[in-house]
């Protein structure tokens, strides 16, 4: 099946599945958000939510993040992966906030990569949840893998895959086609073992005798 034709068949399966496709990550607020989609960088969403309730209860404010003491903002992060720089980017992404945004998340990719900690992949996270503004496709390790899996992109480059996805699906469904694909690779496509007997892409995919 030619990937244009394969990329709506592929969302109206899963979609199917899951009508509200949406980030795993647990938040209350556009800058809670942003402080798991950076915390959740080489880390696992579960692992990003068993520490940021404790977190957020902590640090209530963007004003709480940016005057708090850097070596306690480390430590409150200590379980998750380069916690040191990672409370650093917070920190700095929170101080940019109030100082130059009046403490409001921008909602355009120039500016919102701007912020410490944010490159492309959280910025189309941040402003597709946030504002519903599709600017592109958000390619983590579960979307690079399935998109290379299902033949949609022969490339390694997170940039060039995205790309690859921009051109095959209406862009109204950029951010559904992300969450739904993370979603797919942690339950079914997994790295090591895919479920091939469970998988309702298995028809469409060309990798499914590996």
């Amino acid at each position: 099946m030619d990937n244009r034709k394969k990329v709506p068949e592929i969302l109206k399966r899963l979609k199917k599945q899951h009508p509200v496709p949406r980030t795993a990550l647990n938040f209350s607020t556009p800058f809670e958000l942003l402080v798991a989609t950076v915390l959740s960088a080489q880390t696992t969403d579960a692992q990003v939510n068993s520490v940021t309730p404790a977190l957020f209860r902590k640090y209530q404010t963007i004003g709480d993040f940016a005057s708090a003491p850097l070596s306690a903002l480390q430590k409150d992060l200590s379980s998750v992966n380069f916690f040191n720089n990672k409370a650093k980017n917070i920190q700095a992404a929170a101080k940019m906030l109030l100082q130059e945004f009046e403490g409001i998340l921008p909602n355009t990719m120039a500016e919102i990569t701007r912020l410490r900690g944010v490159a492309r992949k959280t910025g189309n996270i941040l402003l597709s949840t946030i504002y519903g503004v599709n600017e592109g496709i958000a390619v983590d390790t579960h979307v690079r893998r399935l998109s290379q899996r299902l033949g949609l992109s022969h490339n390694e480059d997170p940039v060039k895959i995205e790309r690859d996805l921009m051109a095959l699906a209406p862009r109204k469904d950029w951010a559904d086609l992300s969450h739904l694909l993370i979603i797919h690779g942690r339950l079914i496509c997994n790295a090591r073992k895919p479920k091939h007997a469970e998988c309702i892409l298995k028809d469409l995919c060309p990798s499914k005798d590996i």
